[in-house]
């Protein structure tokens, strides 16, 4: 019996530190700084909220914390995208001044796996800037650091509720480099070939309501006017 009792502590005290290791493996971080921003490269900085009742539209199936906005529109309820959400906002530029529209479609990866810290997402934007064009951005994300970092202690919060600062790159592909791959579509952006990054701010959310305080930055690079010309 004691050796029995010794084996079943020995696997309870296994598993923790499995749990522990997992939640906080510092390698599952990923960084606050833009690689596009030591680039040398021109860049298009646009700003939105990631607040659903702060966005034009917000929808999803309804059955997240996080309810569509405005509450009357309809719910992507249809079994191949009750995984997916979409949302309309607002871009602003580094002034602050409304700049464009975005559309941004995602939906949960296949490809996410826990024991790989990875809570997966593809998307795909589609940004209109008037009187200059649109463009196309896709990307994979990977929201684990929010979640271990943000969403898990909200839960645990007596109140409910996180409050701090959490500033992560979520992009984190299909180009080698950690970048989301840009397709320019019309106006001066027509024919472009170039990357972006995503970054997410967040200093208030709720496990009731979802995010609370949180904006979204899409930086995309800019072709030199050699490569243009080419």
């Amino acid at each position: 019996m004691r050796y029995l009792i010794s084996s079943l502590l020995g696997l309870v005290v296994g598993v923790a530190l499995f749990f522990v290791v997992l939640y906080y493996n510092p390698f599952a971080a990923r960084p606050a700084v833009s690689p596009l921003a030591v680039s040398g490269q021109r860049l298009i900085d646009l700003t939105y909220s990631g607040v659903a009742t702060e966005t034009i539209a917000f929808i999803n199936s309804g059955e997240s914390i996080i309810k569509p906005h405005p509450d009357t529109i309809s719910e992507l309820w249809e079994p191949a995208v009750e995984l997916s959400w979409v949302s309309v906002v607002t871009l602003t530029n580094a002034l602050g001044a409304p700049a464009g529209i975005g559309f941004k479609f995602s939906s949960e990866s296949e490809r996410s796996s826990i024991l790989q810290s990875k809570a997966l997402v593809d998307s795909v934007w589609h940004v209109w800037l008037p009187e200059r064009g649109g463009f196309f951005v896709d990307q994979t994300e990977n929201y684990w650091s929010y979640i271990r970092d943000v969403v898990i202690p909200a839960r645990w919060n007596s109140s409910d509720r996180w409050r701090g600062t959490w500033n992560r790159i979520t992009t984190i592909g299909p180009n080698a480099l950690g970048t989301g791959r840009v397709s320019g579509a019309s106006g001066e952006f027509a024919g472009m070939r170039t990357e972006a990054v995503e970054l997410l701010t967040t200093r208030a959310y709720s496990a009731v309501n979802g995010p609370v305080s949180m904006t979204g930055n899409l930086t995309i690079s800019l072709p030199s006017p050699d490569e243009d010309a080419r």
